[in-house]
C-alpha cells in the first residue's frame, strides 16, 4: 500500500484546500444564481387548476353528489305534506273615536298599529278562541301532531305505531292546551308591504283543517277587536258615571258658598260693582291723559310767546284774517312807495295811504295781542281740568281698594264654580257619546279574501329539498378535497415544486411499472428515456452549460430515483459527444455500480483515503458500456463518509477530475439526516434535486433545500420523478408526456423547446392542454400528429 502522491494543479494548492475546507468553503462553489422571476409570480386564481383538482376527485364528487340526491329523496320521502291555507285581512286606518279629549281610545296611522295586529293574531288568547270556536280539542285528526323528520317519526314510521293512543289518556285541559300551543305553532301573519292588508296562514297535514282555522282566525281576530271596545266602552262609562256624581256634589256646594258670601258682602251675583268702579277709573284714566297731552301743547306755546312774542305763535300764522291784513299792509307800502317817487308826502293822496296803513298796523297788533292771550287763558284752563281729573281718579282708586279687599274670595269662590260648572258638562256630553258608540258596534278589520283549500302542499318541495342537499354534499366535497388537499403533503405534480420550494421544474419522469423498468430504460424511444433526455435538454437550456463542469443529483430522502437519473443523465451528455466521468458518492448505501455492472471493491473512498493498491490506479476508474461515460465507484463503505467528503482530497480529486472530463456527474446520498449531500454541494458546479412524486414530504423537501441554500449551494432546478401521467393533469403545455404514440423527429423537437414552461395566458399552450384532455376523455375527435 502506497500513498497517492498525484501533482497538485497549478493555482490549487493543499494549503488553499484545507483552508477553504475549515471556513466552510469547497472548491467548485459558485455563488448561488438567483431564480428568474419566471417562477417567482404571486399565485393568482387559476381555473385550470379548480379543473384538475375537479377531476383528480372526480369520485369523490360523483359520491357526494349521489349522496346529496339520495339525501334529498329521503328527506322529502320522510316529511309529511303539509298544506298552507292564507286569507287576508284589512286593518282600517280610522276608527270610533270615543273619548278623545280623555285618551281612553287613541287613533295610530303608522306601522306600530298593523305590527300590533298582526302580534295579535300570534296571540295566545286569539289561539284559544280558535280552539273553542271549532272545538279542536275533540278533533282527533287535528290533534295528531305534525310528523317531522326526527328518530322518533322514523321509529314510528317503521313500527307502525298509533299515534292517537298518546292522547286517549289525556283530559279535556290538557288537549285543550296542546291545541292551543298547536295552533299558536302553526298559524302565521306577515304584513303585506305599502299595505294595511295582513296575510293571515296556517299550516297542517289536512288541507280542509288548515283552510277553516285559517278562516276562522280572521273571525276571531274581528271578534277579539269588537269584545275589547265594548268591555273598554262599559269600563269608561262606569268610571264617568262614577266621575259625574262627584262632580255634580262639588258644584252645589260651591254654588252655595258663593251665595252665601256675596250675601254677607253686599255684592251682587254678576260682580257689577267691581265692573262699574274699574270701567270709572279707567275713563278718567283716559280723559286724564288727553289733558296731561292738552296741557303740555299749550304750555310749549306759553313759553313760545314769552320768548318770541305773540307773533311768533303757530296760531297767528294759521289765523286768515290776520294774514289778510298783513297782505294788505304789503300792497299799500308797495302803492305808497311807488308813488313818493313824484309826489312828496305833504300831500293829500300820500297822507291817506299813510294813514290806511296805520290803521291796519294797529288792528294787527290788538289781534295778534288777543291770541296772547287766549293762549294763556286756554292754558289756565288745561291746568285747572288736570286738576280735577287727578282729584277724581284718587277718589275712585280709594273706592276700588277698598272694594277690592271684599271681592277676592268672591272671586275666588265664583272661579270655583265655574270649573266645576264646565268638568260637569264634559262628563255630561262625553257619557252621552259613549251610549251612543257602545251601541254602534265598529270593527277596525275586515275580511278581504277567505282562505280557499289548497289543492297541493306547499312542503316538502322536492326540488328544494334536492337542491339544498346537493349545495350541502357539494360544500362538504370542497370541505373534503380541501382537506385531503392540506393532509397531502407531497408532491403530485411540477407547480407544487414550484411553489413550494422555488425551483425551476426542469423535467418530469414518468410513472413505469418495476417489471418494466429495465425495458424501458434500455428502450432509447421509450417513454422514460425521452423524459430523461428532456431533463438533459432543461438542464442545458438554464445557461448553467456553458460553466458547468460538475453536477451533484441528491434527494430529500432515500429511494427518489436520483440513482436511475445519474445515470440517465450521463448518457444523455454522452450521447451529445460529451465525456463524462459518473462518481458515486453515497458511500454509505452505494447502488451505481449495480447499474453499470461493475465492481465496487476500490473507488471513491480508497482514493480518497489516499491508499491505493500500487497499480489499481487505472481500475478506479472504470469504463461502461458506453464510450464516452466513464465510472467511479463508491469503494469499500468507509466508517466516516462525511470526513472523506470534507476531506481536501476530495476537493483536489474533484478538481482534476473537472479538468480531465467534460462533465461530472456526482450520486450523492439524500440530504435529510446526512451532512453528505450538504458537503458535496459546495464542491461543484450545480445541483439538481430529485423530487418523488407523491412519496416526499413537502416538509422534508423544504427542509432540504433551505439546507442546501444555507450553505450556498448552486441548485439549478428539480426533476419530479415518478410522475402519475396517466392521470389528467392541468397546467402543462408538454402533456405529449403521455406518450401513447411516439414520433422521435417531432417529438425531440417539443421537448427541446419546452423546457421552460410556457404561460397559461398563450392560446396554443391552452389548445394543447384541452386536447390532450380531450383525448384523456374520449371527447375528441383529433388525430395524433
Amino acid at each position: 500500500m502506497i500513498r497517492d502522491q498525484s501533482p497538485v494543479p497549478v493555482g490549487f494548492s493543499r494549503q488553499q484546500s484545507v483552508a477553504e475546507t475549515q471556513n466552510g468553503g469547497y472548491p467548485h462553489s459558485p455563488q448561488p444564481e438567483q431564480w428568474s422571476d419566471t417562477f417567482n409570480d404571486e399565485r393568482v386564481f387559476d381555473p385550470l387548476k379548480l379543473l384538475w383538482l375537479a377531476v383528480h376527485y372526480r369520485w369523490l364528487i360523483v359520491a357526494c353528489i349521489l349522496a346529496g340526491l339520495a339525501s334529498g329523496l329521503f328527506f322529502t320521502w320522510q316529511q309529511t305534506p303539509l298544506y298552507r291555507a292564507t286569507n287576508k285581512i284589512e286593518i282600517s286606518s280610522s276608527g270610533a273615536k270615543v273619548i278623545q279629549d280623555l285618551e281612553v281610545v287613541t287613533q295610530a296611522n303608522d306601522s306600530r298599529k298593523f305590527e300590533t295586529a298582526r302580534q295579535k293574531f300570534l296571540s295566545y288568547d286569539l289561539a284559544k278562541r280558535i280552539v273553542l270556536s271549532l272545538n279542536l280539542a275533540e278533533n282527533k285528526k287535528f290533534l295528531v301532531p305534525v310528523a317531522s323528520f326526527s328518530l322518533r317519526n322514523l321509529i314510528n314510521r317503521a313500527t307502525g305505531s298509533d299515534r292517537n293512543q298518546d292522547f286517549a289518556g289525556l283530559s279535556l285541559e290538557d288537549r285543550s292546551e296542546f291545541a292551543i300551543r298547536t295552533v299558536k305553532k302553526n298559524l302565521s301573519a306577515r304584513i303585506i308591504r305599502n299595505t294595511s292588508i295582513i296575510a293571515v296562514s296556517y299550516v297542517h297535514p289536512d288541507s280542509k283543517l288548515a283552510a277553516l282555522i285559517a278562516n276562522q282566525a280572521a273571525l276571531s281576530f274581528i271578534d277579539q277587536g269588537v269584545e275589547n271596545r265594548s268591555e273598554t266602552s262599559d269600563l269608561t262609562r262606569q268610571f264617568i258615571q262614577e266621575q259625574v256624581i262627584e262632580t255634580k256634589k262639588k258644584l252645589e256646594i260651591s254654588e252655595k258658598e258663593l251665595v252665601a258670601y256675596a250675601r254677607k258682602a253686599g255684592i251682587t251675583l254678576d260682580g257689577s260693582n267691581v265692573s262699574l268702579i274699574s270701567a270709572n277709573i279707567a275713563e278718567v284714566n283716559k280723559s286724564l291723559g288727553k289733558t296731561i297731552s292738552e296741557r303740555l301743547l299749550v304750555e310749549r306755546y306759553v313759553s313760545q310767546a314769552k320768548s318770541n312774542g305773540s307773533a311768533s305763535l303757530p296760531q297767528v300764522f294759521k289765523s286768515q284774517a290776520i294774514q289778510q291784513t298783513k297782505n294788505k299792509i304789503t300792497q299799500l307800502k308797495a302803492t305808497y312807495q311807488e308813488k313818493r317817487a313824484t309826489l312828496k308826502p305833504e300831500y293829500q293822496e300820500m297822507r291817506s295811504l299813510q294813514a290806511q296803513i296805520d290803521s291796519l298796523s294797529v288792528n294787527l297788533d290788538a289781534a295778534i295781542a288777543n291770541i296772547g292771550k287766549s293762549v294763556e287763558i286756554q292754558y289756565e284752563q288745561v291746568m285747572a281740568k288736570e286738576k280735577s281729573l287727578r282729584e277724581e281718579l284718587l277718589k275712585l282708586e280709594e273706592q276700588q281698594s277698598g272694594f277690592l279687599e271684599k271681592n277676592i274670595d268672591y272671586t275666588i269662590l265664583k272661579r270655583e264654580v265655574g270649573s266645576n260648572r264646565s268638568q260637569y258638562e264634559i262628563l255630561i256630553g262625553k257619557l252621552n257619546e259613549i251610549g251612543v258608540g257602545s251601541d254602534l258596534k265598529t270593527t277596525t278589520a275586515r275580511i278581504v279574501d277567505k282562505a280557499q283549500t289548497p289543492t297541493s302542499p306547499f312542503t316538502p318541495r322536492l326540488g328544494l329539498n334536492i337542491g339544498a342537499a346537493l349545495a350541502l354534499f357539494s360544500g362538504l366535497s370542497v370541505l373534503l378535497i380541501y382537506g385531503f388537499e392540506l393532509m397531502n403533503n407531497t408532491f403530485s405534480i411540477p407547480d407544487q415544486i414550484e411553489d413550494e420550494l422555488g425551483l425551476p421544474v426542469l423535467g418530469m419522469i414518468p410513472r413505469v411499472k418495476n417489471s418494466e423498468i429495465a425495458t424501458q430504460l434500455l428502450n432509447a424511444k421509450s417513454p422514460i428515456s425521452e423524459a430523461y433526455r428532456t431533463l438533459r435538454t432543461s438542464i442545458q437550456f438554464t445557461g448553467a452549460e456553458s460553466n458547468m463542469k460538475s453536477l451533484l443529483v441528491t434527494s430529500s430522502e432515500q429511494g427518489e430515483g436520483k440513482s436511475t437519473t445519474v445515470h440517465k443523465l450521463a448518457e444523455g451528455f454522452a450521447d451529445l459527444g460529451k465525456n463524462v466521468l459518473v462518481i458515486d458518492a453515497d458511500l454509505r448505501k452505494p447502488r451505481m455500480h449495480q447499474i453499470y455492472k461493475t465492481s465496487s471493491k476500490i473507488g471513491l473512498s480508497n482514493l480518497l483515503s489516499n491508499v491505493v493498491r500500487n497499480g489499481n490506479f487505472a481500475s478506479i476508474f472504470q469504463k461502461t458500456s458506453h464510450p464516452n461515460i466513464t465510472f467511479l465507484s463508491a469503494g469499500t463503505i468507509p466508517p466516516n463518509p462525511a470526513n472523506l467528503l470534507a476531506s481536501e482530497e476530495m476537493g483536489l480529486t474533484l478538481h482534476l477530475c473537472t479538468k480531465k472530463y467534460d462533465l461530472v456527474i456526482i450520486d450523492s446520498p439524500p440530504i435529510m439526516g446526512l451532512a453528505d449531500a450538504p458537503i458535496l454541494s459546495r464542491q461543484v458546479d450545480a445541483v439538481l434535486l430529485v423530487v418523488s412524486s407523491k412519496q416526499v414530504a413537502r416538509k422534508s423537501a423544504k427542509h432540504a433545500v433551505k439546507r442546501l441554500k444555507s450553505i450556498g449551494a448552486h441548485i439549478v432546478g428539480a426533476t419530479l420523478n415518478k410522475f402519475s401521467i396517466d392521470k389528467i393533469d392541468y397546467n402543462y403545455a408538454y402533456r405529449y408526456m403521455s406518450y401513447n404514440y411516439y414520433s422521435y423527429e417531432t417529438e425531440q423537437a417539443m421537448l427541446e423547446s419546452a423546457a421552460n414552461k410556457p404561460s397559461l395566458n398563450d392560446p396554443a399552450a391552452i389548445s394543447n392542454i384541452w386536447g390532450l384532455f380531450a383525448r384523456r376523455t374520449g371527447t375528441g375527435t383529433g388525430t395524433n400528429s
